[in-house]
């Protein structure tokens, strides 16, 4: 069936506010004398319902303290909080296509009308439900009160608290990789579907007519897909690699999907550009990997992969762009060292061996 209503989740999913609740998060940690946690920790530990959360590491304090301490220093760094990338295009997208739309969130009345208000997300949302602690209690009766069927209907989250709540309610599940669980976890849930981003459900909607095909499906990988990749050697001999979500936070060299009409070099030409504000020059094609399924990467998928070596000549400055969480300049010897994604590994063992 066709996707005709979506529900929401609010934070990690439409906006980014991870920096701005942890930072909070830690502030309460440090009122009643704990250790605060580090970014990678508080991914790590923290969960919905966030009273199970709280119980686990201040289980001495009153839920009603920790409430005040909390939105007390959440309202000092709400300025942080923004909107996603895509999500505007994707709530447009929405409306154009007359799908109605719905927020489930923890999110307090008074953050999200902020927050909605600033992004200018608001008046794209018919209904919001806010200051759910389980949202798991109320997606059944949401889905009785505005009449929406569960096999016309799609949650879309960035926690396994979204994907167990789109469970209890028997609708369809959609994990995002733009919020607060990791990929591992969010697998571990076995959402419907797994996206890099709101951008990349808009493609697949859109290509689909507003079918949603599971992650591995044929609809879904059909064809190989056809990428390119370039190791990347500044002038002192170092080659740059970053990390990224989708490849389970491993090290790895730029590259992405070659476009209708685009040759391959003109391919990574344009992704190291846009991944990494680099220009890249001196390309030298390498070798083609046939990338079938890679347990790293985020879903299942056929790449047919196009590997070149090139330069980064100057003083250039790397600037990521969403994809991208980390970057640093490695020696050759230092990089097969790191933790590498297979492909990336397998291309600086051959530039190795030349």
């Amino acid at each position: 069936m066709k996707i005709k209503n979506i529900i929401f989740d609010w934070s990690g999913t439409l906006v980014d506010d991870l920096p701005a609740v942890w930072r909070a998060t830690n502030e309460v940690f440090q009122k009643a004398g704990v250790p605060e946690l580090s970014l990678d920790e508080f991914r790590k530990e923290f969960q919905l319902p966030f009273n199970s959360f709280y119980q686990r590491f201040l289980p001495d304090v009153d839920m009603e303290q920790l409430e005040i301490w909390f939105h007390g220093s959440f309202r000092e760094k709400q300025d942080l909080v923004d909107g996603l990338p895509h999500a505007r295009e994707f709530l447009r997208f929405c409306r154009d296509r007359h799908v109605r739309t719905f927020v489930l969130s923890t999110a307090s009345n008074e953050h999200y009308q902020v927050q909605a208000s600033k992004t200018g997300y608001g008046k794209y949302i018919d209904r919001p439900y806010l200051g759910v602690w389980d949202k798991r209690k109320r997606i059944n009766a949401i889905l009785k009160e505005n009449d929406l069927h569960p096999d016309e209907t799609l949650f879309i989250g960035d926690m396994e608290h979204d994907i167990d709540t789109a469970k209890h309610g028997g609708v369809r599940s959609c994990g995002v990789l733009t919020g607060y669980n990791k990929m591992h976890q969010l697998k571990a849930a076995e959402p419907d579907v797994l996206v890099e981003h709101l951008g990349e459900l808009r493609e697949r909607l859109q290509r689909d007519g507003m079918r949603l095909a599971k992650n591995g499906s044929r609809s879904d990988s059909e064809h190989p897909v056809p990428t390119v990749g370039a190791a990347i050697y500044n002038d002192e001999g170092k080659l740059l690699l970053i990390r990224t979500q989708k490849w389970s936070h491993k090290w790895g060299i730029p590259g992405g999907k070659i476009h209708r009409g685009e040759t391959a070099e003109a391919a990574i030409i344009r992704e190291v550009k846009e991944e990494t504000n680099l220009v890249i020059s001196g390309l030298r094609f390498i070798e083609q990997q046939d990338v079938i399924d890679p347990s790293e990467f985020y879903r299942a998928a056929h790449f047919i992969l196009l590997n070149f070596d090139s330069r980064a000549h100057g003083l250039q400055q790397v600037l990521l762009n969403d994809e991208g969480e980390d970057w640093n300049w490695f020696e050759p010897k230092q990089a097969l060292e790191l933790d590498l994604n297979h492909p990336s590994r397998r291309l600086l063992e051959k530039l190795g061996e030349d």
